[in-house]
Parts: C-alpha cells; sequence; structure tokens
C-alpha cells in the first residue's frame, strides 16, 4: 500500500467524524406525545406483548433486521492476533458492507477474551438482541468450536464469515473456471495451500458439491497433510490424504487446480509449469497473492486464475456473499444457515456470472466489456442483481430445507414474475 493510501485510509476513517457505522432513527421523536409512545408509558405495550409471545419481537422491535458482527481479534484480516480493540474497524467496516449492499443494519461487538467458552458464553447471552450473527477474523481452530456450539445455543443463524463466505464464493467461482477449461469437479485434483479455517471451509463444500475427498492436496506450514502424520488437529485430520506426497511441488505437480489461502510468492513458476493442462489458480492471499497474475500468465497462457485483489479480474471477494446470505435468511426468519443455503448461494452466483453484464457495472467498473470467460468467471461486487439472485435462492433453501419459520415473500415471488 502506498504512502498515500495509508494517509487516505486514516483519513477516511478518521474524517468527518470518527468510524464508518452510525444509529439513525427509524421513528419520529418531535413530539411530547411521540415520547411517551417511543418510551414510558407507550413502550410498556410492545414490552407486555413480547413477554407473552417472544416472536412478536421481530414485530415490534428491530431485531429481524439486525446482525450482529463479532469478533475477539484474534485473526484480524493477515494481520494476525491485533486483540479485540485493533480489530474494531475491520467489523465496523463489516456493518457498513451489510448496510450498503443489502439494507441489513448491523453493530459491531469486540469480545475481549481469548477464551473459547468465555466467548461462546458472551456471544450465547447476548444472542437475544439479533435477527442473525457474523462471526469474524477469530483464530483457528477454535473458530470451528466457537461456530458449532453457538449454532448449536442460539436460535438466529451463526455464520462465521471467514469460513463460509470465502467458500461459497470460491467454490462459485471454480465451478465456472473448471466449466470454461473443460473439466468437472468430480474429476479435479485440487491443491489447496492452508489449512486454517477458510481453506477447509472451502475444501468442505467442494466435497458436498461432489469434489472428491481423495483428489484434495491440503498443505499447511509443515507440508501435506497425509494419512498418519503427527500433530495434525481433528480439523486438518479430515483432509488428510493417504499419499507419498510431501511438499508443495509434490502435491502441484498434475494438479487441475490450485487454492491458496496462505502468504505471498509461495507457488512459483516451475510449480505453475508442473500442472496439468489448463490449470485454475486462486491465489487469494492478500494483499499479496501466492504468485503474481502478470506472472502466472506470462508463465502459461492456458491459465484461469483468481485472486483477492480488486484491481485484477476474478475477485474472490466475500462481498459477494455474505450480505445477501443473510438477507435471505433473514427475510424468512431462519434458524440457520444450512448446507442447502450455502449451496444455493454457490449456484446463484454461479449462474449471475454468465448473465449479459449491465451497462452500470461496466461503468462502475471503468471497463468496456464483460462477458463470461477466464477473466470473469464471477460477478463484480457491484452488481447490483446480487441481492435480486443470491437472497431468494437462499431463503427458497431455507424453507424447503424445513429451517425457515416465515413462508417463501410473496415480495419475491412478485419480483421473479416482473
Amino acid at each position: 500500500m502506498s504512502n498515500d493510501m495509508k494517509q487516505d485510509a486514516l483519513a477516511y476513517h478518521a474524517e468527518p467524524q470518527p468510524g464508518k457505522i452510525s444509529i439513525e432513527l427509524s421513528k419520529p421523536a418531535e413530539t411530547q406525545y411521540d415520547l411517551s409512545l417511543a418510551y414510558s408509558p407507550g413502550v410498556a405495550e410492545p414490552c407486555r406483548a413480547i413477554a407473552e409471545d417472544a416472536s412478536l419481537a421481530y414485530r415490534y422491535t428491530g431485531k429481524g433486521n439486525l446482525v450482529g458482527v463479532i469478533s475477539n481479534g484474534t485473526a484480524v484480516l493477515g494481520l494476525g492476533n491485533l486483540g479485540a480493540l485493533a480489530g474494531k474497524p475491520v467489523m465496523e467496516g463489516k456493518a457498513l458492507l451489510f448496510k450498503r449492499f443489502a439494507g441489513i443494519n448491523s453493530i459491531d461487538i469486540e469480545v475481549d477474551t481469548e477464551d473459547p467458552q468465555e466467548f461462546i458464553d458472551t456471544v450465547a447471552r447476548i444472542s437475544p438482541t439479533f435477527g442473525g450473527i457474523n462471526l469474524e477474523d477469530i483464530k483457528a481452530p477454535e473458530c470451528f468450536e466457537i461456530e458449532a456450539a453457538l449454532i448449536e445455543r442460539c436460535s438466529i443463524p451463526v455464520f462465521h464469515d471467514d469460513q463460509h463466505g470465502t467458500a461459497i464464493v470460491t467454490a462459485a467461482g471454480l465451478i465456472n473456471a473448471l466449466e470454461i477449461q473443460g473439466k468437472k469437479l468430480e474429476d479435479a485434483i485440487i491443491t489447496c495451500l492452508g489449512a486454517g479455517s477458510a481453506a477447509i471451509a472451502c475444501m468442505r463444500l467442494l466435497v458436498s458439491l461432489g469434489a472428491q475427498r481423495d483428489n484434495i492436496f491440503m498443505l499447511d506450514r509443515r507440508g501435506v497433510i497425509y494419512d498418519g502424520r503427527e500433530g495434525v488437529n481433528a480439523y486438518k485430520q479430515e483432509f488428510a490424504n493417504h499419499t507419498d506426497k510431501r511438499s508443495l511441488s509434490d502435491a502441484v505437480r498434475g494438479s487441475d487446480v490450485f487454492v491458496g489461502l496462505s502468504g505471498a510468492d509461495l507457488l512459483s513458476p516451475e510449480m505453475l509449469l508442473s500442472m496439468a493442462d489448463r490449470p485454475i489458480v486462486f491465489a487469494c492471499s492478500n494483499p499479496d497473492p501466492e504468485i503474481q497474475p502478470e506472472l502466472a500468465r506470462a508463465t502459461r497462457d492456458d491459465v484461469i486464475i483468481a485472486t483477492g485483489r480488486s484491481d485484477y479480474p476474478n475477485q474472490v471477494n466475500n462481498v459477494l456473499g455474505f450480505p445477501f446470505i443473510f438477507r435471505g435468511a433473514l427475510d424468512v426468519r431462519a434458524t440457520r444457515i444450512n448446507e442447502a443455503m450455502k449451496i444455493a448461494a454457490v449456484d446463484a452466483l454461479s449462474q449471475l456470472a454468465r448473465e449479459p453484464v449491465p451497462q452500470e457495472v461496466l461503468v462502475a467498473c471503468s471497463i468496456d466489456s464483460l462477458e463470461f470467460g477466464p477473466e470473469y468467471i464471477i460477478p463484480k461486487p457491484l452488481d447490483s442483481r446480487l441481492l435480486d439472485w443470491i437472497a431468494p435462492a437462499v431463503a427458497r433453501a431455507a424453507v424447503d430445507s424445513g429451517v425457515a419459520q416465515l413462508p417463501y415473500p410473496e415480495a419475491y415471488q412478485l419480483a421473479a414474475a416482473s
């Protein structure tokens, strides 16, 4: 990041007032009577109603359109364990994105503990405040335990976006890239460099979509995770492969797909040359990918490459998923975000990339044309159609899979018919 951009970023967060979100009133509060309805004595009536029927909180409060973005700051972006308070700008940013892209009110909460049980207890106790909870920037392997416990303890959707948001967007792009390259997911040999929360969630979702577990080679800092390797936690063990491959060079040789969720410049040109014909590279380390796109294309002209950066084609960006997934879940009052809903989001995102791109998206991206192909395997974050495609698909999956408490919204049906 240039010095100018660093200063711009600090100024953006500080001026004209600190932070990125605020709270606005949704009801009039101009007269004495307004205040008597908003607070005492009028507020007693919805309190009594909710005490008799808890579901009325969705009618008389903002709970149903409120998501908590909650973290303990143990894995902030690619910066590591900065602590709860230092992670607050990221959580505020997530709240901004919820509002900007899906009209969802959101508040950030930073929990100052690294103890998983303390974190679980804290979030579970405040969960009645929200219609959904977005967990963020919590280190592995604790993040798996935390999410699983909160899903069981809470009656609202709990979603660790570093896991599932990354997985959903990656899977959608990869399905499209495989089609363009003339390959199938069930046949693809996949090398995954990284074994943290995002990597494990990505591979789990790809298996749900048809990838063969025996075709996946996952690596952590010590190399390939193989059967019998000591010091492998239960989550990594899920992807221990019966293989004599040990290094990244071994694993990537002959692979159709490389997924990097690790660090900068770890995939060399020689490794890329050793991959199968028409390879696919998702170099998603930020801000510096596992291989620079320019270098990858100079090395092989048959490669499709995606990164996590907005200044290259094929950006794998979680904002393509989480606002719209939560929108669909909230609109049917889902009790959780299940596998069917995640797969519905993958399918919707994948299909949208095949549609003609509106002029407004081209203008926003400062490009003249864009069509489904090697440099456009996934929609752009500023595509306003994302809301209309993903939220209804997620809501429908919630209804069909039995986790919705409301019927499929009539508004979605009318929009689809128009």
